[in-house]
């Protein structure tokens, strides 16, 4: 009882504290900075209190282990983030996932996911807790807090912590490692707690706690076989050397340094797997050679072998060494974008294509940096374009043909063809700064999914306006999923990328001509009637003169 009341004392002690901290900071006289050392200075009290419980509650032997790991656990949360806590429940929170990390076996993965209730927990929150115990590892806070978004769960605050710790034969630990310690002393694991809106039902809860361990333990997968996998495309690029498919040599070049370009931390690998092509000329398919799968591709494939469609049996007969596109799913590891596809076809002594492996992940932020003309495949792709327009080299038309051609989505310049890629960047160049709507499209080989290209006048560029024009594309190609991103720069036009995928694998194939004038009309401000107006009532230069002036 005497203990209780001691650390009921130091609670309240820190919460007046905290009070008076919060009517000082009203005076603002030295701006922001103040207030920041008063956030502080309340994080210390508050960290201080929850300690002082811990003394209270554990042996001397344990406190001062549990003490350490409270200070690191709370170490780098913002101070606002806790400026509502209570000590009770800051305590009750650090000493849950303690409880959690006492005993863990190497490589596993610990989820819990539950409502706080003092009666049953000894502290309380109004959200939803998940708390996660895992090897410390790359990609874990953004797979994690991706997987709740995409569970339709809005995340109130997130601590992650890496703490050393050591641990015993059975795995039950021993000691929590000081900050700035020996390196060799202790393995490194992450501690996570999210809070997120809270969840009612246990049978979700618990689904919560499903799909947060599946996405734990792709994301283990993915970092355990990323040396092996980057591995595989640095062998790959011997297997075309020592046994050269007898295809085009500068085609065959370019797709080995390509390879080495993706190894050179262009890629981020997530996963692998090998196939054969088996069936007739008619009827063929790629089926799963068993035990080659990496990453998130370790386990046995659901459907081992693929039927493939007329237009996906051409492209995998066609005596290119590489295929580049998009997969139909989106990635649960890093970021929530379409995985990209890279697949290296297997060729026969006769060159017919025998197999394939692919290589499912994301290009990197390096490769979104990297100019086009340096990329292995693309700086093809932009000679090519420049040669066929034949402007003069040091022309103005030519350094604005290149800055168009740079300014495409690497992973659309992977993708498209040489004559859309021509056709486009030619459209956005004949542009120039005239304020117009101009629309272009090209699609995905295998049909899967269309990619559109909007340029629309800067002043027209809003919200309203892009969601607008989605919608319009959306209906136009009996959409069903989209995705979108702008490029915006010094220049009047607004350039907006929108992916359309249609729900089962297919696309309505509209009149590109009216869907752009659709696209116009949507956009139109009532500024362009009046100009129209003007200039027809009063020709073009006492038109222009009125509209300006009106």
């Amino acid at each position: 009882m005497f203990a209780y009341r001691q650390v009921r004392l130091h609670v309240l002690q820190a919460l007046s504290r905290r009070s008076t901290l919060a009517e000082q900071g009203e005076t603002r006289r030295t701006g922001g900075s103040e207030m920041a050392v008063k956030a502080v200075a309340l994080e210390a009290e508050l960290i201080d209190a929850v300690c002082a419980r811990v003394r209270e509650r554990f042996s001397e032997e344990q406190a001062s282990v549990v003490e350490r790991f409270v200070r690191q656990y709370y170490r780098w949360v913002p101070a606002e983030d806790l400026a509502d806590r209570s000590a009770l429940d800051l305590y009750g929170a650090a000493v849950s996932q303690w409880n959690q990390i006492l005993r863990r076996e190497p490589g596993e993965i610990k989820v819990d996911v539950f409502n706080p209730d003092f009666e049953q927990h000894g502290w309380q929150s109004p959200h939803t807790v998940v708390q996660i115990v895992t090897d410390d590892m790359p990609f874990l806070v953004d797979s994690v807090t991706m997987e709740l978004a995409r569970q339709g769960y809005p995340i109130h605050l997130v601590i992650h912590p890496v703490i050393r710790v050591r641990r015993d034969e059975r795995g039950d630990l021993t000691d929590v490692v000081e900050p700035g310690s020996d390196g060799t002393r202790g393995e490194p694991e992450s501690v996570l707690q999210a809070e997120v809106v809270r969840e009612p039902s246990r049978e979700a809860r618990v689904q919560l706690a499903t799909n947060v361990e599946r996405v734990l333990a792709e994301v283990a997968a993915a970092v355990h076989d990323w040396h092996p996998m980057r591995g595989r495309a640095e062998s790959l690029i011997g297997e075309l050397d020592e046994h050269e498919p007898p295809i085009d040599g500068q085609e065959l070049d370019e797709a080995k340094h390509f390879l080495a370009w993706l190894a050179e931390h262009h890629f981020t690998f997530l996963g692998y797997r090998e196939y054969e092509l088996v069936g007739d000329e008619d009827q063929a398919g790629l089926k799963a050679v068993p035990g080659s799968g990496l990453g998130i591709l370790r386990r046995a494939p659901l459907t081992p072998y693929t039927r493939l469609s007329a237009s996906a049996l051409e492209l995998a007969r066609e005596p290119h060494p590489l295929v580049l596109t998009k997969a139909n799913t989106r990635a649960t590891v890093h970021r929530p974008a379409y995985m990209d596809y890279v697949g290296v076809k297997r060729f026969d002594a006769d060159g017919r294509v025998t197999g394939e492996r692919r290589f499912l992940g994301l290009y990197t932020t390096a490769a979104y940096k990297a100019s086009a003309s340096e990329i292995p495949l693309l700086r093809g792709k932009v000679e090519h374009v420049l040669a066929r327009a034949a402007f003069p080299p040091d022309s103005h038309d030519a350094k604005a043909l290149r800055e168009v051609l740079e300014s495409f989505r690497r992973d659309a310049l992977f993708e498209i063809d040489l004559d859309e890629l021509y056709d486009a960047a030619m459209g956005i160049l004949s542009l120039g700064e005239r304020q117009r709507v101009r629309l272009f499209t090209w699609r995905d080989r295998l049909g899967r999914f269309v990619e559109c290209l909007v340029c629309i006048p800067r002043d027209r560029y809003n919200t309203e306006n892009r969601e607008r024009m989605a919608a319009i594309l959306m209906d136009a190609f009996d959409g069903a999923h989209l995705d979108w991103s702008p490029y915006l720069s010094e220049s009047l036009l607004v350039r907006v990328h929108y992916i359309i995928r249609g729900a089962d694998g297919s696309l309505a194939e509209p009149d590109l001509v009216e869907l752009e004038k659709r696209l116009v009309s949507a956009t139109r401000a009532w500024t362009d009637d009046l100009r129209e107006a003007l200039i027809e009532e009063h020709g073009e230069d006492a038109g222009g003169k009125f509209f300006r002036r009106y």
